[in-house]
């Protein structure tokens, strides 16, 4: 019997896979890498003295440390959120569970400015709540910064669930059941068995989730108020020193963010690394065994 004919994908002309390889790397240079070159081109026009100077601003500095304040909050409630939501979904039947992984997605689907509009028309003046808000005399929350952790919540929130449903449904629940049988309560049988069998893929969810977190500006911008020095995270403090044309400014704020993303970006890579690992580590056992 004749051994069956390699697939195309390996007898094409050398030309051609080089052909296509030069027009992917090129694509890339023109549209990703340049872009980011030139972000700390223009950060740097000025001189190290001038970049380091931007950050002098009070402004510049209270949207940084917003940014890093709305993100720790977000990804943190996310996470929390994640963990139960995955585990709820693919460890227990339930009535409206197709409801509740559609409603998961929502966030994908809805566009930034009409997530920002929606807490506006909730906690606004003139908003659902807003006039009951201001009869108990409770602190605001759209154009304060309790509206900004909510948008971003909102955005960022599928990201972890995404990322832990699929596991926890390849796993299936039988170490749970083995845990529940030799004695373990539910919380034990969570920390011990399904949280180290979920960490690689909560932590790449943390990560998309903070990238996420830190770049969000769709929804930031219709909830904040562009309040100078107090509502405005690193991206609107960028849109407002590019319009008043202090653009060394914008660069170098800018840059920032392209520098958080690039950590992201690694730790991406490592985190996808260590899961491929274990997958391998776990065919080799399963094979085996």
């Amino acid at each position: 019997m004749s051994s069956p004919s390699p697939s195309r994908s390996t007898t094409e002309p050398a030309w051609v896979r080089w052909t296509l390889i030069t027009i992917a790397l090129g694509f890339l240079a023109l549209f990703l890498v340049l872009p980011l070159v030139a972000v700390f081109i223009e950060a740097l026009a000025k001189g190290f003295g001038a970049y380091f100077a931007s950050f002098n601003n009070a402004d510049a500095r209270h949207a940084l440390k917003l940014t890093l304040i709305v993100t720790v909050v977000a990804v943190v409630a996310n996470s929390i959120f994640g963990l139960l939501a995955a585990w709820a979904l693919t460890k227990f039947e339930f009535w409206g569970k197709s409801v509740v992984l559609t409603l998961i997605d929502l966030p994908f689907a809805v566009s930034p400015v009409i997530s920002g509009l929606i807490f506006v028309l909730l906690f606004g003046m003139q908003g659902l709540l807003g006039e009951w808000m201001m009869e108990n005399n409770l602190p605001p929350i759209v154009f304060a910064v309790p509206g900004i952790i909510l948008a971003t919540m909102f955005i960022t929130f599928p990201f972890v669930a995404r990322e832990l449903i699929p596991i926890m449904q390849s796993q299936g629940t039988e170490e749970e059941e083995a845990a529940r049988v030799l004695g373990a309560s539910g919380w034990k049988t969570f920390w011990y068995v399904t949280l180290p069998n979920v960490k690689w893929g909560l932590l790449y969810g943390v990560i998309l989730c903070s990238a996420r977190a830190m770049g969000e500006f769709g929804a930031v911008s219709v909830v904040s108020g562009h309040i100078r020095g107090q509502t405005n995270t690193l991206p609107l403090h960028i849109e407002i020193a590019y319009n008043e044309y202090q653009f060394v400014a914008a660069f170098a704020c800018a840059s920032v963010l392209t520098l958080l993303a690039l950590v992201t970006l690694v730790a991406k890579s490592i985190v996808e690394w260590r899961i491929q690992q274990n997958m391998e580590r776990a065919a080799q056992s399963t094979g085996t065994a």
